[in-house]
């Protein structure tokens, strides 16, 4: 050791201020860790709400906008053949002819036989009142073929099962414009109905799908908790609004206002709407539908109860009973087949 020097340590107070300094830089650290990897999670949850919100509306979207029957073609002539009615049972080929007199049908709360193949959209039972809140449930029918529905590998139109569906029987033949050919298309009538429900291994509330080929229901979308539909009515005093009917004319119309589901069987005069109840008389004085779906996230993103609240289908804000995030997504559609 060289003479004059000195070995000199960390004195405690010195020692202290370094540990303190040391835990508040460590604090800092790990408190911008946690904001990053919650922002995180709150983006990926919003991410995944968008995704399957969407998916939803396009779905339902794009099932409303076929709801009903296609339009005859234009190599149809308008004599019937032999005395056999053409596709609509007229001579003058409109549409193609279905047996299900209704393009749509909801409820205001979801259908207690929906899941039942035995029974038609006239046949399924809806129990709903002026105050109920859904969610909803739909039943849509329209032609299938083999571009509006992924065929099977044998060119059958399919249901939103992916089942193939069974040509209508028997099918009224039609006569070519050359007055000689005559064709026995097959026709194929699809019904699909959409509800929010669960299963034994689908415990989030998801939405379904049951096709009229198909046996059981299949979960589409999950994390959609709610479904609600409103309905924009024409007068039907100013067009032949049955889609059936055998020589519709139609002249400018224009939506009136938006009816719920009950309001659509129950209110209203019922001089243009005919008599109260499922009618297709009133279902299909309904042109146009305003869809709302509100989707949730998978997990408890919210850092509290008052932080998840949210606007529902009405623009009420709602304080839920749990930390999930929720979101309700919109769009309105307008049924062009019928």
């Amino acid at each position: 050791m060289l003479p004059g020097s000195h070995q000199r340590g960390l004195t405690l107070i010195e020692l202290m201020i370094s540990l303190t300094l040391g835990m508040i830089i460590m604090i800092a650290v790990i408190s911008a860790y946690l904001a990053a990897s919650g922002a995180g999670r709150t983006a990926e949850a919003i991410g995944r709400m968008n995704e399957d919100g969407q998916t939803a509306l396009t779905i339902l979207s794009q099932q409303l906008r076929m709801a009903g029957v296609n339009p005859s073609q234009s190599d149809r002539s308008t004599q019937t053949v032999a005395g056999s009615p053409n596709l609509r049972g007229n001579s003058v080929p409109l549409h193609n002819t279905v047996t299900n007199a209704f393009a749509i049908r909801a409820c205001d709360t979801t259908f207690s036989n929906i899941t039942s193949s035995a029974v038609s959209t006239a046949g399924l039972t809806c129990v709903h009142a002026a105050g109920s809140t859904g969610p909803d449930s739909i039943s849509i029918a329209y032609e299938a073929d083999r571009y509006n529905t992924i065929p099977t590998s044998a060119g059958i139109p399919t249901d939103c099962m992916g089942s193939g569906l069974t040509a209508l029987s028997p099918v009224p033949n039609y006569l070519k414009s050359d007055g000689v050919t005559t064709v026995s298309p097959n026709i194929y009538e699809a019904e699909n109905r959409y509800y929010i429900g669960t299963s034994t291994y689908v415990t989030n509330p998801t939405l379904y799908c049951k096709g009229k080929a198909t046996a059981n229901a299949q979960p589409l979308v999950e994390n959609i908790e709610n479904l609600q539909f409103t309905f924009g009515m024409i007068n039907p005093i100013t067009t032949t609004f049955a889609y059936l009917s055998a020589t519709p004319t139609y002249t400018a119309t224009m939506v009136l206002g938006y009816l719920s589901a009950f309001n659509v069987e129950n209110f209203g005069d019922p001089s243009p709407l005919g008599a109260a109840g499922a009618t297709p008389l009133r279902w299909n004085a309904a042109k146009t539908v305003r869809i709302c779906v509100v989707a949730r996230s998978e997990g408890l993103v919210a850092d509290s109860i008052a932080s998840a609240q949210y606007l529902d289908c009405n623009g009420t804000l709602v304080t839920p009973a749990d930390r999930r995030l929720r979101r309700a997504y919109t769009t309105s559609v307008i049924m062009r087949n019928q």
